[in-house]
């Protein structure tokens, strides 16, 4: 059997990544992450796998981000039985993280069952729970950087550092077959490079397939040094502080909290930026920041970067949920980091509905918004919002602040390509919104690969993969349609033309204005029901 490459996650849209690789003697998966986005995108989590989990030999894991990871225990729960390779540092963080997991979701479900009963509509279940993401880690087996593992028969994986956080590893797979073994690369997330926290990323080259991420493939950013990085927070701290209220942050659980915690308590520290308390409102952050203190030493700067929030009295720890809400008390200047970073989950949403419509809130979105998350609507300038069924007007000051991001950029991601070459079959694009997988294609070709050797997978999409060329194979039909992917689905629009509705009404001259506008919104629901 010529092996065949299968997508069910982060095609045509960036979270959720999946890949299966079968071969005539195994079938592995490559990440088994959870969908974010619009709630169309999210209620493929909810879903059947598009295959069967107990045929699944091993999966092989880049790293902890829940958009890679997140679906292990349902995958368990649904018949695996095999075993997850993953670094040390991953596995550490997937014990919290997937956890933490579990245990949002258990709240969430247990928060929407009221509503339900309210509605008369019915309840549901959590994907999965805490004690079945306690439960996976048993099947988790540790990798090291450039140690060849067999992890099927006939299948071995070489884990190389991505340079994305704490753990990540892109994986060369090697499928025996006749003749030399067939060499695939997945990529996982590529790190930007230069970075104090991470090392660079690495890789082979001379390669059979390429599987690559897309997220900035169609843009370019300021790559900043550590010291331009620190003082560019240390302006947007000045800002929010004349504004006269908080910061607010959300910030990804993962890498992005400890490095902004590094350089907060440092710009404060040296008087860059105006001195005050920070709040670090995340259990998962607070336990990942303990796996960061025991794993993050950096061999080039012969230290460990994260050790200064260690020793900072600046910082507070908000564990416990009644420590989270004494913050509602505060008035003035402070600041406050909290998960999740596209604010679609987690503790973050809370100080949103409580601080969004002040004008003197500063939001600080410190990283990649998916389409159909409330960080998207917001950094696209949203001026109504709804959180947990509230309407929330928007009146704090948005701000966009790319410097942390884990992601290479357009140009890195060339970079990082052209540096495995020769691809002598296909080069995947996943793990990208539509319009950056074209803007990666399009530099991909400006620097000299072939246009037809450039793949852009759909959800679902099958190919074998010849020793020349991957091919496309009549597979099964997509869970969604490709353009749902990464648009907005009708539950925005739906939430977009209600607030849109009370804005209008809010700001009519008066009452027959306001009857004007029901009535036009009556005539065009005529004969649909009665209102």
């Amino acid at each position: 059997m010529t092996p065949t490459l299968t997508f069910h996650g982060a095609a045509g849209c960036v979270t959720g990544f999946c890949a299966e690789l079968r071969t005539d003697k195994a079938r592995v998966l490559i990440d088994c992450g959870m969908f974010q986005g619009s709630k169309t995108l999210k209620a493929l989590n909810y879903d059947p796998f598009p295959f069967d989990p107990g045929t699944v030999d091993a999966v092989l894991l880049t790293h902890a981000h829940i958009d890679h990871s997140g679906l292990l225990p349902k995958l368990m729960l649904a018949g695996f039985e095999g075993p997850i390779h993953a670094t040390a540092a991953t596995r550490d963080l997937c014990r919290v993280m997937l956890a933490d997991a579990g245990g949002i979701q258990e709240a969430e479900v247990k928060h929407l069952n009221r509503r339900n009963e309210q509605r008369g509509r019915p309840v549901v279940e959590p994907i999965y729970t805490e004690r079945d993401a306690e439960r996976v880690m048993g099947q988790f087996e540790r990798v090291k950087l450039g140690e060849p593992v067999t992890v099927a028969p006939g299948v071995t994986a070489i884990y190389w550092d991505a340079g994305h956080i704490l753990g990540a590893a892109s994986i060369e797979v090697l499928v025996e077959g006749d003749g030399e073994p067939m060499r695939l690369f997945f990529s996982g997330d590529i790190g930007p490079g230069g970075s104090a926290f991470v090392p660079d990323p690495q890789g082979p080259a001379g390669l059979d397939h390429l599987i690559m991420e897309s997220t900035y493939g169609d843009r370019e950013r300021v790559v900043a040094d550590a010291v331009t990085r620190r003082k560019a927070l240390a302006q947007e701290l000045r800002d929010a502080h004349a504004r006269g209220g908080p910061l607010l942050i959300p910030a990804f659980a993962v890498e992005r909290s400890q490095e902004l915690l590094a350089d907060l308590v440092e710009v404060m520290d040296s008087g860059e930026a105006p001195g005050g308390d920070v709040f670090l409102d995340s259990p998962l952050a607070i336990e990942a920041t303990e796996v960061f203190l025991e794993r993050g030493w950096n061999k080039d700067l012969g230290r460990n970067p994260f050790e200064g929030a260690r020793q900072s009295q600046r910082l507070r720890y908000l564990d416990k949920p009644w420590d989270s809400d004494g913050l509602d008390r505060l008035k003035g200047w402070h600041v406050i980091l909290a998960a999740s970073g596209m604010c679609d989950a987690g503790r973050i949403r809370k100080h949103l509905k409580r601080l969004l419509w002040r004008k003197e809130t500063t939001v600080l979105l410190s990283g990649f918004q998916a389409a159909g998350t409330l960080g998207r609507l917001l950094a696209d300038g949203a001026r109504r919002v709804t959180i947990q069924g509230e309407e929330i007007r928007v009146q704090a000051e948005i701000r966009m602040f790319d410097a942390y991001s884990g992601h290479a950029d357009a140009t890195g991601l060339v970079t990082w390509a052209k540096a495995r070459l020769p691809v002598r079959g296909s080069v995947f694009m996943a793990h990208g919104e539509p319009r950056a997988v074209e803007g990666l294609r399009e530099r991909l070709v400006a620097a000299g690969l072939p246009a037809d050797q450039l793949l852009a997978p759909q959800l679902d999409e099958t190919f074998v993969l010849n020793r020349a060329r991957a091919e496309h194979a009549q597979g099964e039909t997509p869970r969604i349609a490709p353009e749902a992917a990464a648009a907005l689905d009708w539950h925005n629009a739906r939430a977009g033309f209600l607030m849109a509705l009370d804005e209008a009404l809010d700001e009519a001259p008066d009452d027959a204005a306001r009857e004007a506008i029901l009535s036009k919104v009556r005539a065009g629901l005529a004969g649909k029901r009665r209102i």
